[in-house]
């Protein structure tokens, strides 16, 4: 909500029809040198069942005995809600910790070249 805010200030958009928008990077942590001008970089996450494909820039089947392989650093942003991405997404549950349910955080929109349905 902070990111959304922060740039409904700058940009005077009204913050009702804002959506945040996940870019997922090719780098690591250790990669990133400075703060973004505008959004926030995030990292630590991993996803389970599925990888991410760096070379495609979207989600992948799951590699052999990687069970749970570790996302690139994230950037994300806020946007007005008439320019989100729609086609070839999957809307991806984030949660704090592997146990679902109250620990539930955001939904990122993940790029996939597969039906969503898969994910």
């Amino acid at each position: 909500t902070a990111i959304m805010q922060t740039m409904a200030r700058k940009n005077e958009w009204p913050l009702d029809k804002m959506c945040l928008s996940v870019e997922v990077t090719k780098k690591a942590r250790e990669d990133m040198t400075s703060a973004p001008r505008e959004g926030a970089y995030t990292h630590g996450l991993f996803m389970e069942g599925a990888r991410w494909d760096t070379q495609s820039g979207s989600i992948a089947d799951a590699r052999l005995k990687e069970l749970m392989p570790t996302m690139p650093v994230i950037f994300i942003k806020a946007i007005p809600v008439d320019r989100q991405e729609t086609k070839n997404i999957y809307e991806c549950p984030v949660y704090k910790t592997r146990i679902r349910g109250p620990t539930y955080v955001w939904t990122f929109n993940l790029k996939t070249k597969e039906k969503p349905a898969k994910w």
